[in-house]
């Protein structure tokens, strides 16, 4: 064999081995893919469902629909399921690789934007309801009445929806014209969405304000109720399940902080970090500071609740025990 022909032969093994490793690395990723789409999904659609129930519980009973707390709670749960489904949708599309158009991303991202930016505004108005049911118990039935829940539910709305409509007129001075497709380089995030350093600026100075209200209203809410249960004509058991349902709202309020800065946490480790790395903090910051933030609501008042508990579990055995009998 001449040495051209054993140069050749070197050259051929060196290509085939790189190839072998690259289909190595690939599939290694698909698999791990794979895997984590299944342990995320999974756990997902179960809270899905049982914050399904949890709405289907609250709308069960007259006292339910009648009754100023539960009213805020709905509007919480169905923010976070909403914004649970979102989140898993996105997730799926991110793992599969499925880029989508501007216009798509879009309506998905501003619509989790705007679940997102329910859930603390309705946290500050149930803090509200369990601090004049405290401080003012004689004045709680006049002042937290449905008619005034109803019009602060729509208050929060507005106010989401001014802020959605504010991020798509400045999305509208982005050259789109200028891009020789409308079909996105990168998957489909909130994120991926600010186009413009104006639009993020916007974003963050939004975001901070918005939980820095939160948190003082609910802290001055829960000082306020440490307050009322030193005092002698204050129920002093109704005080201090009114305190832990206020640390209880400031725990979903700081996780739904760290769920709306980690995009900002993942950019800066970016620069240092590998792709794969990235990827990998990423799945755990979705599971820990983005799916259990929407899950906490209907663990924390459907067994915590006892005029809630009982109807809610069981609604839940009557579906676990149908599914059965189809399978």
């Amino acid at each position: 064999m001449s040495s051209q022909d054993r140069c050749f032969s070197k050259m051929s093994y060196a290509n085939q081995s790189q190839t072998l490793n690259i289909t190595g690395q690939q599939y290694q990723g698909l698999l791990e893919r794979v895997l984590f789409s299944t342990l995320i999904g999974m756990p997902c659609c179960v809270f899905l469902f049982i914050n399904g129930i949890m709405l289907f519980t609250l709308r069960s009973k007259p006292v339910f629909r009648e009754t100023s707390r539960y009213i805020l709670l709905y509007n919480l749960l169905f923010a976070d399921t909403v914004q649970l489904a979102l989140g898993q949708l996105l997730y799926l599309l991110a793992v599969c690789r499925i880029m989508l158009t501007y216009p798509v991303c879009g309506v998905l991202s501003m619509l989790a934007v705007l679940t997102n930016d329910i859930s603390p505004l309705t946290l500050v108005l149930m803090s509200l309801e369990r601090y004049v049911a405290v401080c003012y118990p004689l004045r709680h039935a006049t002042i937290i009445t449905i008619r005034n829940t109803g019009v602060a539910i729509i208050v929060v709305w507005a106010i989401s929806l001014l802020n959605i409509l504010t991020q798509v007129l400045l999305l509208l001075n982005y050259p789109f014209e200028d891009l020789e497709s409308l079909v996105m380089t990168d998957v489909c995030s909130d994120i991926a969405m600010l186009l413009e350093p104006i639009t993020d600026h916007y974003d963050k100075a939004y975001t901070y304000f918005l939980f820095v209200s939160a948190t003082v209203a609910i802290i001055s809410s829960y000082i306020g109720v440490m307050v009322a249960a030193r005092s002698a004509s204050t129920d002093k058991a109704s005080a201090h399940k009114a305190r832990n349902t206020l640390l209880l709202h400031l725990v979903q309020l700081g996780l739904s902080l760290l769920s709306t800065m980690h995009n900002s946490i993942v950019q800066s480790l970016s620069t240092v970090l590998q792709r794969l790395v990235i990827g990998r903090i990423k799945t755990v910051f979705y599971v820990f500071i983005y799916i259990l933030p929407r899950c906490l609501s209907s663990l924390i008042y459907g067994l915590r609740d006892q005029t809630i508990r009982p109807v809610l579990l069981y609604h839940l055995c009557c579906r676990m025990s149908l599914s059965l009998q189809l399978a």
